[in-house]
């Protein structure tokens, strides 16, 4: 099995204005339904949601700014690691994910293995 990164932009966390306490709590219910069905069918998915703020270095000489400043549909919300048997499975895994009630999106990327000199 190969191992694959689902970077999260957007979504629920993401909305302007932001959505009501019972709105997320129903939302995050739908994200743990749809880990726990990747963990339950050998997916061993890892992973966690970003806070929001931070700071972004940029360049040679590694400029310092507060952000990332973006709008909420490509801000960067989330990644979780799964492991799949190739790429199309790993773009199927993704299709149920609870991001697409609120437009966000899914980048599904094959992880490289990393090799000790």
């Amino acid at each position: 099995m190969a191992k694959f990164l689902f970077v999260f932009r957007g979504g629920g966390v993401a909305q302007q204005p932001p959505l009501s306490p019972t709105d997320l709590g129903a939302h995050l219910q739908k994200w743990y339904a749809w880990r726990e069905s990747l963990h339950q069918s050998g997916h061993a998915p890892s992973g966690a949601p970003l806070a929001n703020g931070g700071k972004t270095l940029r360049g040679r000489d590694r400029v310092v700014t507060d952000g990332p400043f973006v709008e909420s549909k490509d801000m960067v919300t989330g990644n979780m690691a799964i492991v799949a048997a190739s790429l199309d499975e790993a773009v199927a895994l993704a299709h149920d994910c609870p991001i697409f009630d609120f437009d966000g999106s899914v980048e599904v990327r094959p992880l490289l293995e990393a090799s000790t000199p």
